[in-house]
């Protein structure tokens, strides 16, 4: 009898063995498909990007480099939802039916002032603005990740929904906040992002919470020489409270970042300016610490106000959330990246790299760093940036990956990641991207306990902390760029 027993359960293992076999060669063969697939589209993805590249749209005015994603994604056979959250630039792509419900978020748009062709030397472009973020690969890419599994749910080789959602202004705009506020992540299950870098990570760093205001004071206009009696400065409001809040830096957690500026000064020194604008961005890895520390500031800016006898208004640009980091699924990412792996350079490329490097002024990272995949490091409070992916990331299990698409050692927001945006080195990291996340995202299609882990997860970091938009009720900032 116990010999029997004994043969019952090695032929079950045997079968549960085969069947996991079956199952893990079945997922393999999909991964192999869907990078195939999209390989063999480089050239149409390269030459999307560089065109968004060349549009350069800032915040909320992406209407090409929008237009141009929703247009690849209709032909794909997507369902297109335009103009979502009363936002001109955005939108949602879906295709499949039922659950799971996958997103992979996209990203178009450009920085201000940041103008430059795809030389290794600055040299400008003749534009207003430029890729300084590559976001014209963030969008490219997710596109690319969505079609490629909207392939395989067509082929029925998996089951559920696939969105892309078309995401403007995330340079300071908040754009994701609002799709997050109208609802349009509640049926969710998971959602992928990228993001542009220096190397090939897991994103597994937090990011600084931000509130941003736009402050205006009103004075009284006056012949600078001949009567300043009569006249009340609004730049002297401006000046008094960056004085006042410059003096406060010693008196916030260190952790704390404050910038400025000055978008609206007066127009000549003889006239006493009777409006003035500044501009203020205020950070801290804790949401409710940034609420209390914008508080202070705009507290600072009554007190100029009140200092100056001019009058005083402020308007809320944005407000993002700190990132929700899961483990669940960077686990799983850090996985697909590297069997995707980094890029590898051509002799003209190391040329190319040499030259962008030595435009730097620090120390920077040697450029074959591009070719690997750092391992999967867990920091839970650090991170300098921010980002409205982190609205995303407190209404469901959120994960992405930075990949090299600038040389090794290339600082965001500068004129020289606009350059590697420009050029095969960005495309190369663009694809990795792709990849990356079309094998994450096939995880997640064929893996129920995986999304419910990861579901698990971000209940117990989340804890009974409600959301609520840190910007309030406004509407979006459409204009927040003029």
């Amino acid at each position: 009898m116990k010999k029997m027993v004994c043969i019952v359960a090695l032929l079950t293992a045997q079968f549960v063995q085969a069947q996991t076999k079956t199952v893990s060669s079945t997922i393999d063969n999909l991964k192999s498909e869907a990078t195939a697939d999209l390989q063999s589209k480089y050239e149409q993805y390269k030459k999307t990007a560089l065109t968004i590249w060349d549009y350069a749209e800032m915040g909320y005015k992406e209407v090409k480099s929008s237009a141009l994603h929703q247009q690849t994604l209709k032909d794909a056979g997507f369902n297109v939802q335009a103009g979502i959250a009363e936002i001109p630039t955005a939108f949602v792509a879906t295709y499949g039916s039922g659950k799971p419900v996958i997103a992979i978020l996209a990203e178009y748009d450009a920085l201000p002032g940041l103008s430059q062709t795809n030389a290794p030397q600055k040299e400008s472009a003749g534009k207003d603005a430029g890729h300084g973020c590559g976001h014209h690969l963030f969008g490219t890419a997710s596109v690319a990740a969505g079609v490629a599994i909207k392939k395989l749910i067509e082929e029925k080789k998996l089951t559920g929904t696939i969105k892309v959602f078309g995401c403007p202004a995330e340079e300071g705009g908040s754009g994701k906040v609002y799709l997050v506020r109208a609802g349009f992540f509640n049926d969710v299950d998971a959602v992928i992002h990228w993001h542009p870098g220096d190397a090939n990570s897991v994103t597994m760093t937090s990011a600084l919470a931000n509130k941003s205001a736009k402050f205006r004071f009103y004075g009284l206009s006056a012949h600078a020489a001949a009567s300043p009696e009569r006249g009340r400065s609004a730049l002297d409001a401006v000046e008094s409270m960056d004085y006042m809040v410059n003096m406060m830096r010693e008196h916030v957690p260190q952790e704390t970042r404050i910038h400025y500026v000055i978008t609206d000064g007066g127009k000549a020194p003889n006239v006493i300016p009777d409006f003035a604008e500044v501009y203020y961005y205020v950070r801290h890895p804790k949401k409710d610490d940034v609420v209390a520390i914008f508080d202070r500031v705009v507290k600072a800016a009554q007190g100029a106000a009140l200092g100056t006898e001019t009058k005083m208004e402020y308007e809320i640009i944005g407000g993002t959330h700190d990132l929700l980091l899961n483990k669940t699924l960077a686990k799983v990412m850090q996985q697909n990246l590297e069997k995707v792996g980094g890029i590898n350079y051509t002799d003209a490329e190391f040329d190319y790299a040499k030259k962008i490097q030595s435009t730097f002024t620090f120390k920077y990272p040697d450029y074959n760093k591009a070719s690997t995949v750092n391992p999967l490091r867990i920091e839970m409070n650090s991170g300098g940036g921010s980002t409205d992916v982190g609205d995303v990331s407190y209404t469901v299990p959120t994960v992405g990956i930075r990949t090299a698409t600038w040389v090794p050692g290339t600082p965001a927001h500068s004129w020289q990641a606009v350059a590697c945006g420009g050029t095969e080195i960005g495309t190369k990291g663009m694809m990795v991207a792709a990849k990356t996340m079309s094998l994450s995202a096939i995880d997640l299609f064929t893996n129920a306990t995986l999304i419910q882990q990861a579901k698990e997860e971000f209940i117990k970091a989340k804890g009974s902390y409600q959301y609520k938009a840190l910007l309030g009720d406004r509407k979006p900032a459409l204009n927040y760029r003029d």
